[in-house]
């Protein structure tokens, strides 16, 4: 059968309606009541004229009211679109334009500005629906739209009024998700994903524990064997892997709970007040802080029902890792490998040469720049390939889906997002970084990635990124952009060097390195290369300037 994803979640709410299923701010709703509160957002969307196939951009941190806004369009097979908040009035309007979306869901009175200051702008937006208070802007820009287009605002709120029944019409599996990436570079693709898909890939069939479910039915007997996990998602929901999470533990029956933003000392408290059990951040950006608070809390606050952190979407230092298990030795780690574009790849892990690693699978496979697989052993690098269940393609992008999801002769899709490595004998795919990050210093590649892992080890290395600038020998040379850890003095070149020559051939070492207050990263904990590029640059050439 073909899976879609309000099929999913109704299933679990028919079968434990009474089990806790979002814990935000208090606020404790069953299976049961946020399946009602849904049906209601659903049938205010409708009422507003959205349906299936319309794609509604959801401007919104995180609250309960996001979790009803994805939920309630599913039900109506509508498409969520997901916005990062962080993003400047240019990049907003590409991904509601890009989008063509017909509606937004928006709250906070900054964000209503921003749309205020683009609605006119949006020929397709006919729609928005705005939870809490109004701002005069966004009212004094509906009211001066050009061309006389009109576009309603909606109080979320009135979805109070709304019918609690589910009586929608049926669906099928094929309807879409769409998923813009937070890229590092250049403005955000949407990634197309059909529910079935999606189901089955980043949802890892709704089972990551085991075998994939068969059907609802299964769903339905297996959740209710499930015990109800207390998942806490430190994660913003507009970021791929928190909704990949979102989904896959609402699939389980598990009980989420939900922060507004993320915050280091309200997660450790809720260990111990809230009973989670599992948390999921975004690698070092997340982990670190995490890590922080944990150290200096681990004797005032009760830590028992935590048994596992999970991150997923940036590098998690091995570092940062051993600082976690060193306060709770029986902590779980689990590193994930996926993307936007492939959902689930499974586990990463580090070998004891210090090499990212995934064990023999059949979701993945090497492949050099003609699509050839390469054979286990042979030592060759090439671009690792996702297999199974990949998207359709970008959104309204036809050039770039051909050159991500090719098709292999024999008919199988892949796709191929610019991850390097090669195949030990054994099969295990080792994995080297992301080619676009790839520095090449007289020849020698360097991939960011290993580079940052060593750094992030040196004790007074809070955060860094690793980047190339300009070398008039090598035509590239490595440099590091990093953040002080508080209490630590700042260390020299040198000192960062030889730490660096302990793991890394010499190739690889920093020639430069600049201390900034705070790396620049995404809201999710995404590297942003081109700031990192950019004042790197600054500093080798004020540096040159400074030697002449």
């Amino acid at each position: 059968m073909k899976f879609n994803l309000a099929d999913v979640f109704e299933t679990v709410a028919d079968s434990v309606p009474e089990r806790i299923a979002l814990s935000f701010e208090g606020r404790q709703i069953s299976y049961a009541e946020l399946d009602r509160l849904s049906n209601q957002v659903a049938h205010l969307l409708a009422s507003a004229g959205i349906g299936h196939d319309d794609n509604v951009s959801l401007f919104l941190k995180n609250s309960v009211e996001h979790v009803t806004s994805l939920l309630g369009l599913l039900k109506i097979r509508a498409v969520p679109v997901n916005i990062n908040y962080r993003y400047t009035n240019p990049e907003l309007h590409y991904i509601f334009d890009n989008s063509d979306s017909r509606a937004v869901i928006v709250e906070l009175p900054e964000h209503q500005r921003s749309v205020a200051a683009l609605l006119a702008e949006l020929p397709t937006v006919r729609v928005v629906f705005v939870i809490g208070d109004v701002t005069d802007e966004l009212r004094a820009a509906v009211g001066g739209l050009p061309d006389g287009r009109e576009v309603r605002i909606v109080d979320f709120g009135d979805a109070e009024t709304q019918s609690l029944e589910r009586d929608f019409e049926s669906r099928t599996g094929d309807e879409l998700y769409l998923l813009y990436t937070g890229g590092t570079t250049g403005y955000p693709k949407g990634v197309m994903w059909r529910h079935d898909d999606f189901f089955r890939k980043p949802l890892s069939g709704g089972n990551p524990y085991g075998d994939a479910r068969k059907d609802l039915a299964e769903i339905g007997t297996a959740v209710k064997d499930f015990g109800s996990i207390g998942f806490l998602l430190a994660a913003p929901l507009m970021h791929g892997a928190a909704s990949y999470s979102l989904f896959t533990f609402f699939t389980l029956g598990g009980r989420l709970i939900l922060m507004r933003d993320f915050d280091p000392a309200k997660i450790v408290s809720g260990i111990e007040t809230e009973q989670i059990q599992i948390i999921l951040i975004v690698g070092d950006g997340m982990g670190m802080p995490l890590v922080e608070e944990l150290e200096k809390r681990k004797d005032s606050v009760d830590l028992s029902s935590l048994f596992s952190i999970t991150s997923g979407g940036a590098i998690w230092s091995q570092h940062v890792r051993d600082r976690m298990v060193a306060v709770k030795p029986d902590l779980l780690l689990r590193d994930n490998f996926g993307a936007s574009e492939s959902g689930n790849d499974g586990e990463i892990m580090l070998d004891d040469n210090g090499n990212l690693k995934v064990p023999p699978t059949d979701k993945m496979m090497v492949v050099d720049e003609k699509l050839n697989r390469l054979e286990p052993g042979s030592g060759d690098v090439g671009y690792i390939a996702r297999i199974g269940n990949v998207p359709l393609g970008y959104y309204k992008d036809e050039e770039k889906s051909a050159r991500t999801f090719p098709t292999l002769p024999d008919g199988t899709r892949i796709s191929v997002l610019g991850d390097m490595g090669y195949v030990e004998a054994d099969g295990s795919i080792v994995f080297l970084g992301r080619g676009s990050q790839c520095i090449n210093t007289g020849g020698e590649k360097v991939y960011a990635e290993e580079v940052e892992a060593t750094l992030h080890a040196h004790p007074a290395i809070h955060d860094a990124l690793v980047v190339p600038v300009p070398d008039e020998r090598y035509g590239q040379r490595v440099a590091a952009v990093a953040e002080l850890t508080d209490g630590f003095t700042e260390p020299t070149l040198e000192e960062v060097q030889a730490h660096c020559r302990e793991s890394l051939a010499g190739y690889k070492v920093p020639r430069n390195i600049v201390f900034v207050d705070a790396v620049k990263r995404t809201p999710a904990g995404k590297a942003d290369y081109r700031w990192a590029k950019d004042t790197a640059s600054a500093a080798a050439e004020a540096a040159s300037g400074a030697s002449v």
